[in-house]
């Protein structure tokens, strides 16, 4: 598996990536969801809403745009960390969620979509 992002399609059955691609299906089809692109570098993976980016898996971690509120929340109760991408400095509105924690992915991946509609002001 990729050390890097998660989202392109591999040849290995792995657990973690089959959840996201039923996240994938369960979410595209919707109003302005695209599936990922594939390809290669950042984003081949990530579930978009017009184009820009609310969901993807990343280190085998889901990964969702949330507000800064909500993502300060989910850190101090304990369900994920900042999503730094690699950079060494915390996306203050991007959590990573360890697949073995309790939240359910497709709630937060709603949750994001929700935020990225509201964000494109067609919510």
């Amino acid at each position: 598996m990729d050390a890097g992002h998660d989202g392109g399609v591999g040849t290995e059955a792995d657990p973690v990536r089959e959840r996201y691609l039923g996240l994938v299906d369960d979410l595209v089809g919707l109003d302005g969801v695209t599936p990922p692109p594939g390809g290669s570098g950042f984003g081949r993976g990530s579930l978009r809403y017009r184009g820009k980016i609310f969901a993807m898996l990343v280190r085998g971690r889901l990964v969702v745009k949330l507000p800064e509120i909500r993502v300060a929340e989910l850190i101090t109760a304990g369900e994920g960390v900042a999503f730094d991408a690699n950079k060494g400095t915390p996306m203050r509105e991007w959590l990573s969620v360890d697949p073995g924690a309790g939240l359910d992915w497709r709630v937060l991946a709603t949750e994001a979509l929700d935020f990225a509609r509201a964000s494109d002001g067609r919510a």
